[in-house]
């Protein structure tokens, strides 16, 4: 059997959905032996609307599956031919959603019908039934699109909240953020673990990690992307990477003949 990598096709959402997921992609994975891999932590919770051979996440075998946002990387192996599409949820749009608090996802993966009962079911199904990748990612847009508007409103202060924090990079103080609210520190973490799943410190870091692995992605320097994205020293960058996505950073970092070829 030959190798086959991974194959996809991204899309915007729709309008409506755009405050709630940030991209859908379209997949399929199919690799002659399994293949493992570690997911970096990432400033939103991932949704996989699956169906073939079951996905190893954390040791476990899953196929369509979801959870909450992680302070940690998350290891995976695809053993087998799997195919669906995958969403990229902003917490707001996991909260709205899920229709439960994220502090009980934090760092958890779990079969997506725990969350979502019969209507999880329903979904892949329908995907699966859908031959065509462009309709199954406009199919995966309607049908979120529904279900996470009837989910609970919101109230605005931690989105608010959460967007300045992104703008920062991750360096914005949290007691600056709590006098910007007029709360104190303690209902801010509260406010942030029922709509978020993490401390507003935490958040910080895994957007920071973020902002530095796009940097390091780009070509910046790595002594540059530490002194930018506000680390203590490289040292401190390391251990970040280390825990948040399970590498360094000067594996990220493209080679120079990467460079040359894209310049």
């Amino acid at each position: 059997m030959s190798t086959q990598g991974p194959v996809m096709l991204e899309a915007a959402p729709s309008a409506a959905l755009r405050p709630y997921v940030t991209r859908l992609c379209a997949y399929r994975e199919h690799y002659g032996s399994p293949v493992a891999q570690s997911q970096m932590a990432m400033p939103g919770a991932v949704l996989i609307l699956a169906f073939g051979t079951p996905m190893e996440v954390r040791g476990e075998p899953l196929t369509a599956f979801a959870g909450g946002l992680s302070d940690r990387f998350t290891a995976t192996c695809v053993a087998g031919p799997t195919e669906g599409v995958e969403v990229f949820l902003t917490p707001f749009g996991a909260r709205r959603l899920y229709g439960l608090p994220m502090r009980h996802l934090t760092n958890q993966v779990v079969p997506v019908g725990d969350l979502l009962g019969p209507w999880a079911d329903m979904v892949v199904d329908r995907l699966a039934g859908t031959p065509s990748w462009r309709q199954r990612l406009a199919l995966a847009d309607r049908l979120l699109t529904e279900r996470v508007l009837a989910g609970p409103d919101l109230a605005p202060a931690v989105p608010w909240a959460w967007a300045r924090l992104l703008e920062s990079g991750g360096r914005l103080g949290v007691p600056s953020l709590a006098e910007s609210l007029g709360w104190s520190h303690r209902h801010l973490v509260a406010r942030f673990q029922d709509q978020v799943g993490l401390s507003p410190k935490t958040a910080a870091r895994v957007i920071r990690f973020g902002r530095a692995t796009r940097l390091l992605r780009s070509g910046t320097a790595i002594a540059e992307v530490a002194t930018e994205c506000g680390f203590y020293d490289q040292a401190h960058m390391n251990r970040e990477f280390r825990v948040l996505g399970d590498t360094t950073p000067g594996q990220i970092r493209p080679r120079p003949e990467v460079l040359r070829r894209a310049s």
